[in-house]
């Protein structure tokens, strides 16, 4: 049974969520980019170049996730357009039409690369349940089509998606959401973005701290995490935050904030991995460290940037 501490706080039993949906076996690519990408920056040319769209490989690029679907899908036209992508279509789509969910199917059924646009992740994955274009999409990434996400595009991405958990423009703690996200990414990771640039922390160490099963990936602005099978390499102008606390979370009063209370947790693991590094999301740890056979909660080593192992210095006599 948890136990209380005197202000009524106990020691987190962590809410069930969802079983894995899928494994790293997938043909396809992720390209996980934290939003705000320039149209030839490393982050975005990384999901280009994957896609083979410098060589007529076929976009389709959906924006249901923003306010306003029509004006993005025309400014993600001119940003690939500008990027050298020389077959992009932006299908917008009829929630109940079901002529226009075919239609929008098919173009992704020969695509060599799917573009979720950004806005409101959970706008974006209630327009694609249940709809011909999200098994499309799935479809497409077991085949060997890689998959983009940028912004909401790649919270959406995982198993399950997170929202809210911030202060609103009044002052007001916004409710955390955590729910059913598109499942194409497993390890359960759970994904937040404009991660550097929006302080966005102690959103992730909230929602990590309440589910201590998920693992925390926060990616900066401008900056892809690129997905081949379990294992992410880093490019672009930032890094990659990850927040584990699988084993760790010995106590925290997640489940009991409120405004003007701030979250108490002990404690968890924090990495952070920069550009052309890698991130093994099957063990939690940078691949670099993982081939060198030292796994999260062993006895920690120092490598060199090449996986080497540091020599410990020589020790002095106090003789």
């Amino acid at each position: 049974m948890p136990t209380s501490s005197p202000n009524g706080d106990h020691h987190a039993r962590p809410r069930p969520v969802p079983e894995r949906l899928r494994s790293d076996e997938v043909a396809g690519s992720l390209v996980l980019i934290g939003g705000a990408c320039t149209p030839t920056g490393a982050a975005l040319s990384a999901f280009l170049d994957e896609a083979g769209a410098y060589d007529d490989g076929r976009i389709v690029v959906i924006t249901e996730a923003s306010a306003d679907p029509a004006d993005s899908a025309r400014g993600w036209h001119e940003d690939l357009a500008y990027a050298g992508a020389r077959n992009v279509v932006t299908p917008l789509l009829r929630r109940g039409d079901a002529a226009c969910d075919r239609e929008a199917a098919a173009m992704i059924d020969d695509a060599a690369g799917v573009l979720l646009g950004g806005g409101d992740q959970v706008k974006l994955v209630d327009a694609l349940t249940g709809t011909a274009v999200s098994r499309a999409i799935r479809a497409a990434h077991a085949r060997g089509a890689v998959v983009c996400g940028t912004s909401a595009g790649a919270a959406a991405i995982t198993e399950l998606t997170m929202a809210g958990g911030e202060i609103d423009e009044e002052g007001n703690l916004v409710e955390q959401y955590i729910g059913p996200g598109l499942g194409l990414l497993g390890f359960d990771a759970v994904i937040d973005t404009h991660f550097s640039e929006r302080r966005r922390l102690q959103r992730l160490f909230l929602v990590v701290a309440e589910h201590p099963r998920l693992f925390g990936l926060g990616i900066d602005e401008d900056t892809a995490l690129v997905v081949r099978g379990h294992v992410g390499r880093v490019v672009g102008a930032g890094g990659v935050t990850f927040v584990d606390g699988r084993t760790t979370v010995h106590f925290d009063n997640a489940r009991r904030l409120d405004v003007g209370r701030q979250l108490t947790v002990s404690y968890l693991r924090v990495g952070i991995v920069g550009t052309h590094y890698e991130l093994n999301l099957r063990e939690r740890e940078l691949e670099l460290l993982v081939r060198q056979g030292k796994l999260p909660y062993e006895e920690s080593v120092e490598v060199d940037e090449h996986g080497n192992r540091r020599r410990p210095p020589p020790r002095v006599s106090t003789i």
